[in-house]
């Protein structure tokens, strides 16, 4: 690593008038950024007040105010005619407050839950500041961080139609697909790169990315990054950006790892914070239910046997196969998701489920965060998780976009202490209710009913496989769809929310407010890596 690159980052300056070096400057009226220099890691100058999980950073150069309506912003009018036609009309509450400082060019520190419009918070002013320039080969000029392979694949989802509006190429780049394609993609030129820190730093590694032209570095869900053990590569990749350049970190939950990077690269930063809890939602309900060891397993096979999709969370692996080939033999359309799992796989059962040709996806924390289904109204821990960071997650896969829903957690005895500690953790207060399979109020809570005992199969769809360019999608521009296995961005799909967080229409539109959705589940297969979020995901 360069140290002198690492240590000038600690005396850029930034005026209300960005150099032509930050994503041209093109949209940076009124940023009111103060010309101070960027202050040193001890500099110390932070408040003592708590917000959260820690001590949020306080804004020292005033934000600008938030806005009312996209229009209010100074961004190119092709991204407001997309917003348009995606149905995306109103700003989120994120969205509103972050925007207009990070499209002036400031520095934006946004904590919000899961669902609450993250992607497009940041999406849309990354894409305004580089709009109108061109990429040499193998250096982007935007960078999004992002845990996991899912969760980067939703996020250039939901970012498409935008990047499409403006002219722009994207690359994705993740562990689990082939890094000879991810490398022809970079080769090719693309603005906008979404990656996973192990990935990328692979393709650094072999001279097929460099991020010297990067001036604009985006963190999203920095907190899981952190806790999947990928500091050291994440401040290894932020040392190699643009010094001078611009910091966006996003994430539901903070924590004192994240503390650290905010100190170290984040400069005067806007802070928002959706929600201070970073957990309860008003249109989510929170149900414990007290069951018999010996009755859980039945009471679970009742719940995913319910009218409508259901998550179901596990432990491990081997618990998730288990419980889904009970599941089947029951008569219940179950697949599993976890690590376990290649990624054609997971991306195939993923399209299933979000089309309804499975209606019980069970998983790891594998699909705890990053995954987006419309209509979701139930979430069931069926073993309970340990951190209430996981609880958040896992819960915020229902009610977002202002939809309603439900999070069930099934406690045996030996587990109630442990889950009362939980929720005082995340702040919830649960509604307790003891109940055994067969009774009226497990179906009143869960809309649980017995299942059919006619064993069912889940088959893979018979698809033809898209034709692909003999050079592994090198030539090919990220508008053709090369999809997430050639590390284009290749759907026209996802979009970041959509109308009063409804679903918009049959052929799949995204409902929510920039949390990265894609298309139905039907498209799968043209669609290598789609979405998740993380657990025992390799990057």
């Amino acid at each position: 690593m360069n140290p002198t690159r690492t240590n000038s980052r600690f005396s850029r300056t930034r005026s209300g008038a960005p150099s032509s070096g930050k994503g041209g400057g093109r949209f940076s009226e009124g940023s009111g950024r103060s010309g101070g220099p960027r202050r040193s890691q001890g500099s110390g100058r932070r408040p003592a007040a708590p917000q959260g999980e820690f001590a949020l950073p306080k804004t020292i150069t005033p934000a600008l105010p938030a806005v009312e309506a996209f229009a209010d912003l100074a961004m190119p009018p092709a991204l407001l005619a997309a917003l348009g036609r995606e149905g995306v009309t109103e700003p989120f509450p994120i969205q509103a407050a972050t925007l207009p400082n990070s499209l002036a060019g400031r520095d934006v520190l946004g904590r919000g839950r899961t669902g609450s419009g993250k992607t497009l918070a940041f999406g849309l002013a990354l894409l305004a500041r580089t709009a109108g320039r061109r990429a040499e080969p193998r250096q982007p000029l935007a960078l999004v961080l992002v845990p996991t392979r899912e969760l980067a694949q939703q996020v250039t989802d939901a970012l498409t139609p935008y990047s499409r509006a403006v002219g722009l190429r994207s690359a994705t780049v993740v562990g689990g697909m082939s890094i000879g394609k991810q490398a022809g993609a970079l080769r090719a030129g693309a603005e906008v790169l979404v990656a996973t820190p192990g990935r990328l730093k692979d393709l650094i590694d072999r001279g097929d990315c460099r991020l010297d032209d990067v001036e604009i570095t985006v963190l999203d869900e920095a907190d899981q990054m952190t806790d999947m053990g990928f500091m050291p590569q994440v401040t290894a990749l932020l040392d190699q950006v643009r010094p001078d350049g611009q910091r966006l970190l996003f994430s539901a939950t903070l924590d004192r790892n994240v503390d650290r990077l905010v100190k170290r690269y984040l400069t005067d930063p806007v802070v928002h914070s959706v929600d201070p809890s970073a957990g309860a939602v008003t249109t989510m309900e929170h149900h414990v239910l007290h069951v018999h060891d010996t009755d859980k397993h039945r009471t679970t096979t009742e719940i995913a046997a319910r009218d409508g999709r259901v998550i179901m969370f596990l432990d491990t692996k081997h618990a998730v196969d288990r419980l889904v080939k009970h599941l089947l033999n029951s008569g219940v359309r179950a697949a599993g998701l976890h690590g376990g799992k290649s990624q054609p796989q997971r991306t195939r059962t993923l399209a299933q489920f979000k089309d309804g040709h499975v209606t019980a996806l069970v998983a790891t924390n594998v699909a705890a965060r990053g995954i987006h289904v419309d209509n979701l109204d139930l979430v069931v821990n069926v073993d309970p998780p340990t951190d209430h960071k996981d609880y958040l997650h896992r819960g915020g896969r229902t009610a977002r976009a202002g939809e309603s829903g439900s999070v069930v957690t099934l406690v045996t005895p030996g587990q109630r202490r442990d889950i009362s500690r939980l929720m005082a953790s995340a702040g919830i207060t649960p509604q307790i209710t003891p109940v055994r399979s067969g009774e009226a109020e497990l179906t009143r809570i869960t809309g649980a009913q017995a299942p059919s005992g006619v064993p069912v199969v889940i088959t893979a769809p018979v698809v033809e496989r898209p034709r692909r360019a003999a050079s592994g999608g090198s030539s090919s521009r990220g508008r053709r769809g090369r999809g997430g296995a050639a590390g284009r961005t290749a759907q026209g799909g996802g979009t970041g929310q959509g109308r009063s967080g409804q679903a918009r229409s049959a052929q799949g539109r995204s409902v929510q407010g920039g949390s990265a959705q894609g298309r139905p589940a039907g498209e799968a297969p043209r669609r290598r890596p789609r979405r998740q979020s993380t657990g025992d995901s390799a990057a």
